[in-house]
């Protein structure tokens, strides 16, 4: 292989060695995988089948974020002066309320009583 140049051939017989390199990367892999799973079948065959689970269905990786991601809840805060106008505590602040924050008044003035519950002092 030391003798070997591809600079020196010309294009026909680089296109023909891709090929080659294709076919032969093609059939090792096919080699590999036929020596694992009967490496595999093996394991299944003595009872030590590491990660199958017993209906042999694939499981795709666990979902990630928040459970409670897009779903509706109910509001937490209310703008006195303008009783439509509310916030449940998620995502931005309104600017209602950060212009009240900012005004000094705490946010615990605008929390939405509860029912059935007693408003906290």
């Amino acid at each position: 292989m030391r003798g070997f140049k591809l600079t020196a051939m010309s294009f026909d017989d680089l296109v023909a060695l891709r090929d080659n390199v294709g076919r032969m990367i093609s059939s090792k892999a096919e080699e590999v995988r036929r020596e694992l799973q009967d490496k595999l079948a093996m394991l299944d065959g003595l009872g030590m089948g590491i990660g199958r689970g017993t209906g042999g269905a694939k499981r795709g990786p666990k979902p990630r974020g928040s459970k409670l991601k897009g779903r509706k809840v109910p509001p937490k805060y209310r703008n006195p002066k303008d009783s439509s106008e509310t916030w449940a505590g998620r995502g931005a602040t309104p600017r209602w309320l950060r212009a009240e924050l900012k005004a000094g008044r705490k946010l615990e003035d605008f929390a939405i009583g509860k029912p059935g519950r007693k408003a906290k002092r």
